[in-house]
């Protein structure tokens, strides 16, 4: 049914008007059980089942969605990648990440776009240097790479930023130039159809209600499509994890929280790199269609809804006037929200729960997109193995009530705000 991807397809197709392309993925029906059922069709579902077909040969695999591949948090986000973390927690986890996003193009036949344009994080205070000097010691320590520019390296890289009448003047950047971005979308469809070569079903429009357990085991899950088997159930709902958790009787210690992103209209092109301001919270890059693709604070108020308010709106604005006033005049074309699953200390869980059979992959606050090939990496380990895997061993469930927290912010047990 599959044909790989190559120059050579391209310019078949071409000659003969695109009329040969084939479905990316089948659309399986449910079957009555499998080795491995993964809750969750976004992007750390897929590529954790993926990873479970290629490298562990975990039987059958199936991946339920309630909706329609890429309508959850992988296609509602920024698109940013990237390794530059502080804490040894964090450090291993997103630097596998990042090298497996490098090579993800050639590993799944598959343009999800990646580009390493490199990340910028600016400060504005001596202070704020030397957290970023910190933080960039911690990375070289760990082999990621990191460089702290002064205030002139930032202006060659940067020439648009406002440098002379800024409400808090530019000092300097931290960067990371193998940071970037990557197509959120196509990332959902490249891991769906490599997932699926490998003979994983992809069940869409089925939705989960509800888990069966018997004797402390999960042995099956509920959803509109009928009973479906398993003899490992993994959980990788973003937003909705601690909804679907509560179904097997665990509370998580995580909070949802609705995160938006907004698009300008096309403009010539202008930032070549990914751009964070360090008197406020705000990011921004430029798509290869030309929208100014930014966001900052998520909503402060729980909810499920995957729309924000209009004082968020406004203070994503002024922090980018506050960086380059220049971007003023662009028109917002839309704007939508994701929903964030935010824990105690900003950090994720990539573990066994208190139910047999059943694995948990939450809590991944902002952190979500850029974690999404490591996730799943570290997801299939632990479902494969019954063990976590040695770049995520930091992200227990239990953390929390033994006290070895991650606060990469520092900001204590406000989801809110991290």
């Amino acid at each position: 049914m599959f044909d790989g991807y190559s120059a050579f397809s391209v310019l078949r197709e071409a000659l003969r008007g695109h009329t040969g392309w084939k479905p990316a993925w089948r659309d399986a029906v449910p079957a009555k059980d499998y080795d491995v059922v993964i809750v969750g069709g976004g992007g750390h579902g897929l590529a954790a089942a993926y990873y479970l077909a290629k490298h562990y040969s975990a039987g059958r695999i199936a991946v339920v969605e309630k909706g329609w591949l890429g309508n959850g948090s992988i296609g509602r986000n920024t698109t940013i990648i990237r390794s530059n973390y502080l804490l040894p927690g964090n450090v291993p986890f997103y630097e596998l990440s990042l090298k497996l996003w490098e090579k993800l193009e050639q590993d799944i036949n598959y343009n999800a776009m990646v580009s390493q344009r490199g990340v910028l994080n600016i400060y504005h205070s001596d202070a704020q240097r030397d957290a970023y000097a910190r933080r960039g010691n911690s990375m070289r320590l760990h082999g990621v790479d990191a460089e702290l520019l002064d205030l002139d390296g930032v202006k060659a890289m940067l020439p648009y930023l406002d440098y002379e009448n800024a409400r808090f003047p530019i000092q300097g950047a931290l960067l990371q130039k193998r940071g970037g971005t990557v197509r959120h979308d196509a990332v959902a469809w490249g891991y769906a159809r490599a997932a699926d070569r490998l003979g994983v079903d992809i069940i869409q429009n089925c939705e989960v209600t509800g888990i069966k357990i018997e004797n402390g085991r999960a042995v099956s899950v509920e959803t509109t499509r009928g009973m479906i088997g398993a003899k490992k159930i993994g959980l990788a709902c973003a937003g909705n994890s601690s909804r679907v958790a509560a179904m097997a009787g665990i509370r998580l210690p995580i909070e949802s929280h609705a995160l938006q992103a907004f698009v300008s209209e096309a403009l010539k092109p202008l930032i070549d790199h990914v751009i964070t301001f360090g008197a406020g919270h705000f990011y921004i890059s430029q798509s290869d269609k030309g929208g100014l693709v930014f966001g900052g604070d998520i909503d402060g108020y729980n909810s499920y809804a995957s729309r924000g308010n209009l004082p968020t709106i406004e203070d994503v604005c002024e922090g980018g006037m506050a960086l380059m006033p220049m971007i003023g005049r662009a028109r917002l074309v839309r704007h939508w929200g994701g929903i964030m699953d935010m824990t105690m200390d900003g950090s994720p869980i990539i573990d066994k729960s208190p139910v047999d059979g059943l694995y948990l992959n939450a809590g991944w606050c902002y952190g979500g997109f850029k974690a999404t090939p490591g996730s799943g990496f570290c997801f299939a380990h632990l479902i494969a193995k019954d063990e976590p895997h040695e770049a995520a061993s930091a992200y227990r469930l239990d953390r929390f009530a033994r006290g070895y927290v991650i606060d990469e912010k520092g900001v204590g047990a406000t989801p809110n705000l991290h």
